[in-house]
């Protein structure tokens, strides 16, 4: 099969794909933003996932807004973001609406692979039929499927796109072996292929709740050291001398993957009739996360005699991750809440996270520039571990007894750690 594709969605699973398939096959790179198809067509990813070198670099790379440049296309690959909605409920909305661009434009003997992170189940029970319905023609008689779940780490530049083993399966046997065959042409650490799309499906959605479920429990163990007077990150590296202690950090718990992935297969679960526990256990805790430190930020500031109400407090990063301008579903909102609840006066500075998009999302103005902070710091939450941050003087900005509240580990005369 010679493949011309189409990948639909060009954040930040969809752009790296397209690119790297983009070197070798004939690729458009579909997205309904039009001011980000113009930035990429200008070489400017505004994720920072890819620099304009790497962009330059898939010279069979055409981006568009057009469902029309799809139809020349005979491989898709849907890539579109999948949220959770204040309910925490499964959100596919967008999942549906990419399904049914995919069947406007599809021919016959064609091949949709989703890479999205979906319940087990979802590909064939919810979007197949949208395809079928739009264009008029048969699952794996007049086209198939595929299902690869996507792997980046956004902010990640050692583990990309081609270096992480991909996971893959099909429809039919005949199915699976050209998707196979068609990722195994760009990931140079191989593939896995699983027997079904449902594996596949189910394999993306664990792997998220594996690491949901080992956080929560060492934000759960560091509430416990907290009221001991013991450090939790001491009490890690004791523990770490074993060989098989796994090493996993307290932290925030955001983003677009862990900290929604878990809901995903909890309400597959339960339409099923079992109520998970450990999975929904571990979300609630980490979920009330960003209240805790918070709160601690408060306590210790009053022990320190300093008045609460209009005190002047710095939170660095809004990012749901370090080095990664991503602010979906960041928990650090959830800090600036609770601080707002104590009715202190707060700045939040990052770097990386667009202003514009912030204050779209989260109402709250955003400081880009080190030389908008101001010094008399009552309080200093330390959020999010961008290099910037790392390299930050925060002794400029301290206001005598300042509390410097480190959640990820990054300053070393810090009064309290995470």
């Amino acid at each position: 099969m010679e493949h011309r594709i189409g990948v639909i969605g060009l954040g930040y699973v969809g752009l790296p794909l397209a690119v790297e398939f983009g070197k070798k096959y004939p690729t458009v790179g579909f997205d309904i933003n039009e001011k980000r198809i113009g930035e990429l067509r200008s070489a400017l990813d505004r994720t920072r996932e890819m620099s304009r070198e790497e962009l330059l670099c898939a010279k069979f790379l055409t981006y568009t807004t057009s469902e029309e440049d799809l139809k020349a296309c005979n491989t898709y690959i849907v890539t579109v973001p999948t949220p959770i909605d204040v309910f925490n409920r499964p959100d596919i909305t967008l999942l549906i609406k990419a399904s049914e661009t995919v069947g406007r434009v599809i021919s016959r003997g064609d091949i949709v692979i989703y890479e999205s992170t979906v319940y087990p189940g979802a590909t064939e029970e919810d979007c197949v039929p949208v395809i079928e319905r739009t264009s008029g023609l048969t699952y794996n008689v007049d086209f198939f499927c595929g299902y690869s779940p996507e792997r980046i780490n956004p902010g990640d530049k050692n583990h990309r796109l081609a270096t992480i083993t991909k996971v893959t399966s099909g429809s039919t046997p005949e199915a699976a072996d050209i998707v196979d065959a068609l990722y195994a042409s760009i990931v140079t650490s191989g593939t896995h292929r699983a027997p079904s799309i449902r594996v596949a499906e189910a394999a993306k959605v664990i792997e998220n709740a594996q690491r949901d479920i080992n956080i929560a429990f060492i934000n759960e163990l560091s509430m416990i050291f907290a009221r001991m007077g013991i450090r939790t990150r001491d009490v890690l590296e004791a523990a770490r001398t074993k060989w098989n202690f796994l090493g996993f950090e307290p932290g925030l718990v955001g983003g677009h993957c862990i900290g929604v992935d878990p809901y995903y297969l909890t309400h597959k679960a339960e339409s099923l009739g079992y109520i998970p526990q450990i999975i929904l256990s571990g979300r609630r805790l980490n979920d009330g996360m960003g209240r805790y430190v918070a709160t601690q930020l408060v306590k210790m500031m009053v022990k320190k005699a300093h008045r609460i109400t209009d005190a002047n407090v710095l939170v660095l990063g809004i990012t749901f991750k370090e080095n990664c301008p991503d602010i979906r579903n960041s928990k650090v909102i959830d800090i600036v809440r609770q601080l707002q609840d104590f009715a202190c006066n707060i700045d939040i500075f990052d770097p990386l996270a667009d202003p514009l998009e912030v204050k779209h999302e989260y109402g709250i103005d955003l400081i880009t520039k080190e030389s908008d902070l101001k010094p008399g710091y009552e309080g200093i939450m330390a959020a999010v571990a961008h290099d910037e941050f790392k390299r930050l003087d925060i002794r400029r900005y301290k206001a005598p007894g300042c509390v410097v509240y480190d959640v990820k580990n990054i300053y070393a005369d810090s009064d309290e750690y995470l």
